[in-house]
C-alpha cells in the first residue's frame, strides 16, 4: 500500500487544527471522503440532477441509470443474488427500523428476538419500539467473557420454540470485537430462525458476501466506508423481502393508488418512498472503487498494524485499560486511564490535533456491562499512519500529567 498516494485523495488530512496537524482518529464514527467522491457528488448536482425513475427526459433518465447502476455494484460488491435484494436506506440505523418493523410485524406471538450485549443503540432501540407495540415479544441478550467475546454456547442456549429472530453485530463498535457471525447464522437457520447482522462496523474493514455469511439481512451505511453520508444499504433475502409489508407510504413504492385501495411495487422499490438521496447513491460507487483498487485484505492488513502497535504503546502507559482482547479484532482500541474522564482526555487531545471519540459510543448496555461510563476510543482507516500513532501516543503522554496532576 501506498500510503503517501492514498492520503492525497483526502485533502482534509493535509489541514491543521490549531496549529497542529489533524491526526484523524475517530474513523468508527465516521471515514473521510476521498476527492473522487466529492467530485461525483459536485458531478451529480452539475450535470445530472432530475428526480429518478419518474422522468422521461434525458436528465432523469441519466440520474435513474447512475442510481440503478450502484444498485448494481452494490449487489455485486457483497455477492447478493439480485439487484432486487438491495434496498437504499439512508443508514444503517433505517435498514434496521425497516427489518424491525416490517419483518418484526410478522413475528408470532410471544416470539423471542436475540440480541447481544454489545450491540450499537441502532440495533437495540428498533426491536424495543417493535415490543411496545407488540408486549407479547421478548429480548434475550447474550453476554460477553472477559475478552469481550460473545459466550457462543449462551446465544445457542436461548434458542427455543419462540425465538423469532437474531439480530447482531459483525463487529463491535466498542471492543472491535470480530464476531463468528457465520457460525451463530448456522446455528440460528438450523432452529429455523432467521437473522439479521449490523454489518456497520465490519464493512470498511472486511470482505462481505452475503451468500457465503447467508444471512437473511445484512446492513451497512456508506459514510463508513468512505462514502458520502445519509446512504444506507439493506441487503434481504428476496423470498423475506417480498414476505415483508411496506415499511413507508408514498411515491415510488406504489403499483397504483386510488381511494380505495393501493397496490405496491415490485421489488426493491415497494421499500423505496420518496426521493432518494440519488446524489448520494450515484457518488457511493466511487467510495467502491477506492476500497477495491487498494484491496480490502490489504486495508485490513494495515490497519491490524496500527491496531496491534498502537495497543503495544497504550500498554506501556502505567494506569490505562484497555477494553476488548478479542482473537480476532478489528481496528478500533477503546480505553480508559485511572482517575481520569474520558471527555477530559477527549478534549485535551483535540487541542493537540489528535481527533477520537468519546463517550458511551452509542452502546450504554455495554459500558454498564464493563462498568464504565465510557471510554477514549481510538479507531483506524486506510490513510492512517504509523507516525500518526506515534503522534497521538506522544499527544496522550503529554497531556496525562496535567490531568492527573
Amino acid at each position: 500500500m501506498d500510503i503517501e498516494k492514498i492520503r492525497q485523495e483526502f485533502p482534509i488530512l493535509s489541514r491543521n487544527v490549531g496549529k497542529y496537524p489533524l491526526v484523524y482518529l475517530d474513523n468508527t464514527a465516521t471515514s473521510q471522503t476521498p476527492r473522487r467522491v466529492v467530485d461525483a457528488v459536485v458531478a451529480g448536482y452539475d450535470e445530472h440532477k432530475a428526480n429518478v425513475h419518474r422522468g422521461v427526459h434525458t436528465l432523469s433518465q441519466e440520474a435513474t441509470e447512475i442510481q440503478e447502476g450502484c444498485r448494481r455494484r452494490i449487489r455485486d460488491y457483497v455477492n447478493a443474488s439480485s439487484e432486487e435484494e438491495i434496498i437504499f436506506t439512508r443508514g444503517t440505523t433505517e435498514a434496521i427500523n425497516l427489518v424491525a418493523a416490517s419483518f418484526g410485524s410478522l413475528f408470532p406471538e410471544n416470539g423471542e428476538i436475540i440480541l447481544t450485549v454489545m450491540e450499537h443503540h441502532s440495533n437495540i432501540v428498533p426491536w424495543q419500539l417493535l415490543q411496545r407495540r407488540r408486549p407479547d415479544l421478548k429480548i434475550r441478550v447474550v453476554d460477553i467473557d472477559g475478552n469481550g467475546e460473545l459466550q457462543i454456547g449462551q446465544y445457542e442456549s436461548l434458542f427455543n420454540e419462540h425465538t423469532c429472530m437474531a439480530s447482531f453485530c459483525h463487529v463491535s463498535n466498542v471492543l472491535g470485537t470480530i464476531n463468528p457471525v457465520k457460525r451463530m447464522t448456522e446455528y440460528a437457520h438450523s432452529r429455523g430462525v432467521p437473522v439479521l447482522i449490523d454489518g456497520a462496523q465490519a464493512s470498511p474493514h472486511l470482505k462481505i458476501d452475503v451468500r457465503d455469511l447467508d444471512c437473511d439481512f445484512y446492513v451497512f451505511s456508506s459514510h463508513k466506508m468512505y462514502g458520502p453520508t445519509g446512504v444506507g444499504v439493506l441487503y434481504g433475502k428476496r423470498e423475506r423481502l417480498l414476505a415483508m409489508p411496506p415499511y413507508q407510504g408514498g411515491g415510488e413504492m406504489i403499483a397504483h393508488v386510488s381511494f380505495e385501495a393501493t397496490t405496491f411495487a415490485d421489488l426493491p422499490f415497494k421499500f423505496e418512498a420518496g426521493t432518494p438521496d440519488f446524489v448520494g447513491i450515484g457518488a457511493f460507487p466511487k467510495a467502491l472503487d477506492f476500497i477495491q483498487e487498494i484491496g480490502i485484505e490489504n486495508i485490513e492488513e494495515h490497519e491490524t498494524g496500527l491496531l496491534r502497535y498502537c495497543e503495544e504503546k497504550l500498554a506501556e502507559i502505567e494506569g490505562l485499560t484497555i477494553y476488548g482482547h478479542a482473537a480476532h479484532k478489528s481496528a478500533v482500541v477503546s480505553f480508559n486511564v485511572d482517575g481520569i474522564h474520558p471527555y477530559d482526555i477527549g478534549m485535551l487531545l483535540d487541542k493537540l490535533g489528535i481527533a477520537v471519540r468519546t463517550g458511551h459510543h452509542c452502546a450504554q448496555p455495554l459500558m454498564e456491562r464493563l462498568g464504565i461510563p465510557g471510554t477514549v476510543r481510538a479507531s483506524f482507516a486506510a490513510y492512517n499512519t504509523m507516525a500518526e500513532v506515534d503522534a497521538f501516543i506522544a499527544a496522550l503522554r503529554r497531556i496525562l500529567p496535567i490531568l492527573q496532576g
